[in-house]
């Protein structure tokens, strides 16, 4: 309470000093640079192809570097929860998993610069890999998009841009406490080029102690001690005006300490080298390799035995080639990928050790716009997998007509997750709770996803101005794959099986205001609602009602003090989540999970053009689950977060 209160007193310290300086100074010219207007931000998510995001007719939404640092996010985890409503990381079986407007980790898929990741926890990838000190921007497409990504892609896409090169040399150190957890996290980072040649490097590590979630109903416990460390470099040579070339490493380790005697420890080494040419004005061709694999092994503490029962091995060749015509506006897009998956674990149901899948997939897209108030995508893909022997095909159609300020777009999407190696041929025990069965039979699930979009833009004045989105969408699954109760050997357990159809309907609202003095506010809200058939569980546990928003001043003194203060929160709306009861898996009861809201007051200050100094309280209000489970916050009330990042160039 003491840390809370002295915090308190500096930020409002700091806001009665900022008021008495905006008195007695001029706003300088540099003032505007806070303003972000996202629509000029160039993605290549939605389409693979560079375009700026008022010509996309696929719902794209960007989170740019400028607002990646004003959210002053703990982790990717936070990061996402703060800017989507509809999104919540919560806690099972000692992992972290996702839900985002009714899809689980398993159907939104992750890259980090257009590359998959290997591994999974609960169906998630371990999002502690994603460092944010490094990252550009992150796009992020709802709804289907297997037909340019493939398998798992059912929900959406979150793809992490990495940092491109400058032409100028670089170096920031950077660390941060968090009170909740006592963890320090400590990164570094360095750029420079040496004629055609640029070469990035991060590195970071984190120490956190245990966290124990006493809730009166708690079904967690603890959440584990936990360190880990990693580091990144990127190498781009231009070998010609028109050829680049770019070749990444990097390892990651992570340990969890379970236990005094027993620990577990997460590792992954991943790389890849990519050459993008310009044949001319309207060709370019893309050609890349990535390898990457995560393991997970047991460690006894006393033995010093460190036995690794888990590794998912990935590599992936890709060709991507695009043809633009009509000064760009219209373009062709041809690719095809071949990845090699490999799976090694003790719990395989036959005597082998490990499993492998090949993948091979081709796609086409076409990027038509016949004039500038018109764009329109069709896209056709087919993924053929090697362990069920089978194909896939998916295809997309999506529109987009311009006004003066306004567009209206429309799509319907096919997606597809194919069954992974695991839920195929795996069996294993569950916590010692009950056992888990693979099911090599399993199709592949599908879905069909339809939306419309009104997006509307309005400068009030010179200083003034104002975006509004609001977008409604319905799916529909077939084949859903989850686990339903099966006895064997007189034992009741679990088994992976395709299920009956689901629906999923919902609706999002953005409106953004911003104002050339520094001042912005924006409110986010999406409904998420499950249709099922009579006498059929809910699966996708989705809280029906969730908002967001966030008020920013930003302004610069001089040249050399900036401020930046900002409020914003998150409303999750309560919900209904069947559950089993018994031990034998043959009953199910309705859990009720609370609505909840969190607060966030964070201030950054930039000192002498190269200092920032950082203070955040988050869960303002100090709110805690009552259950600490599935569906709960992971939070025991309000923490305090401080950190400084000094960039060296500037101070030099």
């Amino acid at each position: 309470m003491r840390k809370l209160l002295f915090t308190l007193c500096t930020l409002l310290s700091t806001l009665i000093f900022t008021a008495n300086a905006i008195a007695e100074t001029a706003a300088p010219d540099t003032a505007c640079s806070w303003y972000h207007d996202p629509l000029q931000t160039v993605v290549v998510t939605a389409t693979r192809t560079p375009k700026a995001l008022k010509d996309i007719p696929v719902v794209t939404r960007v989170i740019s570097a400028q607002e990646i640092r004003q959210a002053d996010a703990t982790d990717i985890k936070d990061l996402l929860q703060q800017q989507l409503p509809g999104l919540e990381f919560s806690w099972s079986m000692g992992q972290q998993v996702m839900n985002m407007g009714g899809y689980d980790g398993n159907n939104i898929l992750f890259l980090v610069d257009g590359e998959r990741l290997a591994g999974e926890s609960m169906d998630n990838v371990d999002f502690s890999r994603i460092n944010l000190q490094n990252v550009a921007r992150i796009e992020i497409v709802k709804g289907a998009a297997s037909t340019l990504y493939g398998s798992s892609a059912m929900g959406g896409v979150v793809n992490i841009i990495t940092k491109q090169p400058s032409d100028t040399w670089s170096a920031n150190v950077n660390s941060r406490y968090e009170g909740a957890t006592r963890e320090w996290r400590h990164g570094a980072s360095g750029e420079f080029n040496v004629g055609r040649v640029n070469s990035l490097t991060t590195v970071q590590m984190t120490d956190a102690k245990a966290l124990h979630l006493d809730g009166e109903v708690s079904s967690i416990g603890t959440a584990y001690a936990n360190s880990s460390r990693s580091v990144k470099e990127r190498i781009t040579v231009r070998a010609t005006d028109d050829v680049k070339i770019t070749g990444r490493a990097g390892y990651f380790y992570r340990e969890r300490r379970k236990s005094n005697s027993q620990h577990e420890r997460y590792r992954d080494a991943d790389g890849g080298v990519r050459a993008n040419w310009n044949i001319d004005r309207n060709q370019q061709l893309e050609v890349a390799y990535s390898f990457d694999q995560y393991d997970k092994s047991d460690y006894a503490v006393v033995t010093r035995q460190d036995v690794r029962d888990y590794s998912n091995r990935q590599n992936i060749g890709r060709a991507l080639y695009n043809l633009a015509w009509s000064d760009a506006r219209s373009q062709i897009t041809v690719g095809g990928d071949v990845m090699n998956d490999y799976l090694l674990s003790y719990q395989f149901a036959d005597s082998r050790k490990h499993r492998t899948q090949n993948t091979l997939d081709g796609f086409v897209q076409l990027d038509y716009a016949p004039d500038e108030r018109w764009d329109i995508i069709g896209g056709l893909r087919y993924d053929y997998f090697s362990a069920s022997d089978k194909g896939q095909p998916t295809w997309k159609v999506a529109a987009m007509r311009k006004f003066d300020n306004q567009s209206l777009r429309a799509s319907y999407a096919s997606g597809f997750r194919a069954p992974s190696l695991k839920e195929l041929y795996m069996d294993f025990n569950m916590a010692g709770i009950f056992m888990i069965y693979g099911n090599p039979d399993l199709k592949c699930e599908k879905n069909h996803n339809f939306s419309a979009t009104w997006e509307g833009r309005s400068d009030i004045g010179q200083d003034l101005r104002m975006n509004a989105t609001v977008t409604g969408y319905f799916n529909m699954f077939d084949n859903y794959i989850t686990t339903t109760t099966v006895q064997r050997d007189g034992e009741y357990g679990q088994m992976y099986t395709n299920v009956a159809d689901q629906k999923i309907a919902g609706a999002d609202a953005n409106v953004q205001v911003s104002h050339s003095c520094g001042l912005s506010a924006k409110v986010s809200y999406a409904w998420t609602e499950s249709i099922v058939g009579k006498g059929q569980p809910d699966l996708t546990s989705a809280r029906p009602h969730s908002l967001t928003w966030r008020i920013d001043y930003g302004h610069l003194f001089g040249e050399n003090y900036g401020l930046h203060v900002a409020l914003s929160g998150r409303a999750m709306s309560d919900v209904d989540v069947k559950e089993y009861t018994s031990m034998q898996l043959d009953e199910m009861t309705t859990t009720h999970y609370a609505g909840y809201s969190i607060w966030k007051l964070s201030v950054s200050q930039c000192l002498w053009q190269g200092v920032t100094v950082n203070a955040a309280v988050d869960n303002l209000f100090g709110y805690r689950p009552r259950n600490y489970y599935a569906n709960s916050a992971m939070t025991k009330g309000t923490t305090v977060t401080v950190g400084v990042s000094l960039d060296l160039e500037k101070l030099f």
